[in-house]
């Protein structure tokens, strides 16, 4: 329980709801577990009670003092020797002496109906408004959840699954979110409960015979603890395994949609039913071992409970009790027993929503390595965009360098592409200028000021982006441009289609710049979704821009238009090119060699071509296969 004490600050704003829903589980548990106990010990024997104050011949009679079974059997006895007439003679005597006025009857016979109605009216209200603080509980789980997978650097989503990660976010959190609403509430129903419950029979116990009437009363209750403890340990192995499988399962077909055209083109629809399949089988094994386990704790319990009530029954024979006191006592165990029920299925779902914390906590505690400094520089307003790289060091697992010693500097304005084989390090020296990943040694900086001393906001506001695969979201084409800059206006947004040849396919759509592009932008071309990315960084403006080979995987008519607009996008701009293709370097104005995560020549075309075997090499490689 201590485990999830934690987020019951989600519950702030919803305190008023929490209180009264305590209150009424208070009420409820009190009522039920005490309340019910006494009615069955007060009220019965007045009603059955004969105006002499002795009890009714009722076939299990008064006990004598030879015990409770020898009257049992000896008032049977009696009953089984009177004629038909005998009996209805002594049915007829026994209402004859029941004096009690109607209308106190009534009010006898309501109360057990009226405790029920407490208990029905404050259970209900205690469910309700704890569902509303649950559902609370779990928005804001959720948000934070999601805000914190905002700000994790890029090598987080490198190490980890998107599809699992999709996981924590839903169903873990759901799960977390149930076991706190159902132990807020039972925890202050259950409990009390049982005290009301243990309450009666003390009073009981000790009013008729002491002690040793309560502690067989009770005998059993510790040993419900036992299998509580065996099987809760149980549970949480397979609980975890449970969640794990289902992360795998929501990867798996996260995976699968997002490739299905791949899918179908390499005729993999048997394969990937057949991974499924077998993960979904794996599922299917440990969610039944989590039922068995959970399923078994509830008859451990009843059992132990029942063993409680015939010790209670062995002491009532020898002790001489009235049948009233003994039938009190069989209410109070049974209201007793059912908390006990209740608490240790409680404590299955604290195993369960244990396991689904541990994969949110390992978000939630995973620590933001790329922050804003706690003294951040002041930005001049807009940066002119020189960067230099100084003996840059970078890997993305410990032992495994990416970047070595990797020193550079590219005035202002400059054109520049980045060339090499492929994994030379190319990308990842572009994605160290936003700060997309952390340089591990040296320092990286941009007109001096090295980029971890600046806001991260200041930062890539002057960093424009244009991907080999542009992402667009699922929204209109007018919303997707905003990204580039939220405070533009429209003509400002139409202005820089225009610039990106993107405005006159824009117009022939349905609704023009509201028209919805779909997932990924799945309902545009690939040349569309790029002039549609170019277009934003028009927009965006910035002194420096990101191009990784904008123009490789389109026709060459998309292609034209695209580099037009790339001429006049690149004016009085840094530009870092990613150049999988010589072809789109010749506008570069320096060019650096990467090989094996170092710069290996730095140069012009000219300069390169003369100089550098590496690049000689490609060059020949790339343009003889044309």
């Amino acid at each position: 329980m201590k485990r999830f004490l934690p987020y019951l600050k989600y519950l702030r704003g919803r305190r008023l709801a929490l209180v009264i829903a305590l209150l009424c589980g208070a009420i409820s548990g009190i009522v039920y577990g005490y309340g019910l106990p006494k009615v069955m010990n007060e009220v019965f024997p007045k009603i059955f009670t004969n105006a002499s104050g002795g009890e009714d011949a009722l076939p299990f009679g008064k006990p004598k003092s030879g015990g409770l079974l020898p009257s049992l059997s000896s008032s049977a006895s009696a009953s089984a020797a009177l004629t038909p007439a005998e009996q209805a003679a002594n049915t007829e005597s026994i209402k004859a002496r029941r004096t009690l006025p109607r209308r106190q009857i009534a009010f006898y016979a309501l109360l057990i109906p009226m405790i029920f109605l407490i208990r029905a009216v404050c259970g209900f209200l205690n469910n309700y408004l704890m569902s509303h603080c649950g559902i609370g509980v779990l928005e804001a789980l959720r948000i934070e959840l999601y805000r914190k997978l905002q700000y994790l650097p890029l090598s987080y989503f490198g190490r980890n699954r998107t599809g699992d990660l999709l996981s924590r976010l839903t169903v873990d959190t759901q799960v977390v979110q149930q076991v706190i609403t159902s132990s807020a509430s039972d925890l202050v129903i259950q409990p009390l409960t049982l005290a009301g419950a243990i309450w009666f029979l003390t009073k009981t116990a000790l009013e008729n015979h002491g002690v040793g009437l309560f502690l067989a009363s009770l005998a059993a209750v510790p040993a419900c603890i036992f299998p509580v403890r065996f099987i809760g340990k149980k549970l949480l192995r397979r609980a975890g395994e449970n969640q794990q499988l289902l992360g795998d399962i929501s990867d798996l077909a996260s995976q699968n949609m997002a490739a299905a055209r791949e899918v179908r083109a390499f005729g993999l629809e048997e394969k990937e039913v057949g991974v499924f399949q077998q993960t979904i089988r794996k599922l299917f094994r440990v969610q039944l071992k989590v039922v068995k386990y959970s399923q078994a704790l509830s008859p451990s319990i009843e059992f132990i409970a029942s063993l409680g009530v015939a010790f209670s029954l062995y002491y009532a024979y020898y002790s001489g009790i009235t049948l009233a006191v003994f039938v009190s006592i069989l209410g109070a165990l049974f209201v007793c027993y059912e908390p006990m029920k209740k608490l240790g299925n409680l404590h299955s779902q604290f195993t369960r929503g244990a396991a689904s914390l541990n994969r949110i906590e390992e978000i939630l505690h995973e620590p933001i390595t790329i922050t804003d400094p706690a003294q951040p520089a002041v930005v001049p307003g807009r940066l002119r965009g020189e960067i230099t790289f100084d003996r840059v060091d970078f890997a993305y697992q410990p032992g495994e360098p990416v970047l070595r010693g990797i020193t550079a500097t590219i005035p202002a304005g400059t054109t520049c592409a980045l060339v090499g084989p492929s994994g030379a390090g190319k990308t990842t020296f572009a994605n160290l200028v936003p700060r997309f990943y952390e340089a591990t040694g040296g320092h990286v900086s941009v007109d001096g000021l090295d980029v971890r001393s600046l806001r991260l906001a200041d930062l890539r506001r002057n960093i424009a982006v244009v991907s080999q695969d542009p992402v667009l979201f699922n929204d209109t084409i007018y919303q997707n441009l905003l990204l580039g800059r939220a405070d533009a206006t429209r003509e400002e947004v139409v202005a820089a289609a225009v610039d990106a040849h993107a405005d006159d396919f824009i117009r022939t759509l349905p609704q023009g710049y509201d028209t919805v592009v779909g997932e990924r932008g799945s309902l545009l071309s690939g040349g569309q979704k790029q002039r549609v990315a170019l277009a934003r960084a028009f927009l965006r403006n910035a002194p420096i821009l990101i191009l990784d080979e904008a123009t490789s995987a389109l026709d060459s008519q998309s292609e034209q238009l695209i580099q037009e607009a790339l001429r006049k996008l690149v004016v009085g701009k840094t530009v870092l090119i990613i150049a999988h293709r010589f072809s789109t370097i010749r506008d570069a104005s320096m060019i650096l060699v990467f090989n094996h995560g170092e710069i290996a020549a730095t140069g012009t075309h000219a300069e390169l071509y003369a100089a550098s075997p590496l690049y000689k090499s490609l060059y020949d490689r790339q343009h003889g296969a044309a």
